[in-house]
């Protein structure tokens, strides 16, 4: 059995290089630069595990199952979708994001009140 380790990691260290795909993760559906209360903020929203057409509410190409992932003032957020009516949003139930409005989406956060963060995108930032 000691022989078992060595052997699963050379098999790991070869298929590595010859997946880079595997290795770099899922394409972003979309992603956009944003200036969130004057910081930076990443968006990308990515299609996620559940691709059911028969799901209520796929607006914009995303069902639920879709998830957002916000990079901002050195916080990594995965946001997962909700199906909520209307323009996709996406929530944990401390943070909250929607982009209805893609120049300027609503960026929120629950800290026993809610705080509100004023959001604009940078222009050209948007993939297809």
């Amino acid at each position: 059995m000691a022989w078992l380790l060595p052997l699963l990691s050379l098999v790991l260290s070869l298929a590595l290089p010859i997946c880079p795909a595997w290795a770099a993760g899922p394409e972003p559906l979309q992603q956009d630069q944003y200036l969130c209360d004057g910081d930076p903020l990443q968006a990308q929203v990515f299609a996620g595990a559940v691709d059911t057409p028969g799901i209520p509410n796929t607006a914009a190409g995303t069902a639920p199952g879709a998830y957002v992932v916000l990079r901002w003032r050195g916080v990594s957020l995965q946001l997962p979708r909700t199906n909520n009516a209307g323009s996709p949003s996406y929530t944990d139930g401390r943070w909250w994001w929607r982009a209805a409005d893609p120049s300027n989406p609503e960026f929120r956060q629950r800290l026993g009140s809610i705080e509100t963060y004023s959001c604009q995108r940078q222009s050209g930032s948007e993939l297809p």
